[in-house]
């Protein structure tokens, strides 16, 4: 079984750019769709982005025109490169697969983005 290894978080001032990776232990050219996630604290957890397998990408309102996803299936890795960042974007985010996310199953240990000055 394919698992998902989320990176590239860390502590950014408002306005700053990082760029998470999710990486598979395997091929992740079978995987339709690809989403990233993000959960704050004391907030359920919500979908950010998703990538589909030939591209097609969706992002949540709240995100739109400061993050991209994108995915290298050479490379076995989800991205998503996150701009303009504001303190509302602070949470750990995580990647996983529409079926097991609804099962809330193989959920990795994410990664924590904090937004602060």
């Amino acid at each position: 079984q394919v698992k998902l290894v989320e990176s590239g978080g860390g502590l950014v001032q408002p306005g700053g750019s990082l760029r998470l990776s999710c990486a598979a232990s395997g091929s992740i050219s079978s995987m339709n769709v690809v989403n990233w996630y993000r959960q704050a604290p004391g907030k359920e957890r919500e979908l950010v982005a998703s990538v589909t397998e030939i591209g097609t990408t969706n992002y949540a309102d709240s995100v739109k025109g400061r993050f991209t996803i994108s995915r290298d299936n050479s490379k076995n890795t989800v991205y998503l490169q996150m701009n303009s960042l504001k303190p509302e974007d602070t949470a750990v985010y995580y990647c996983n697969i529409p079926l097991y996310a609804s099962l809330n199953i193989r959920w990795g240990q994410g990664t924590q983005v904090t937004v602060a000055s």
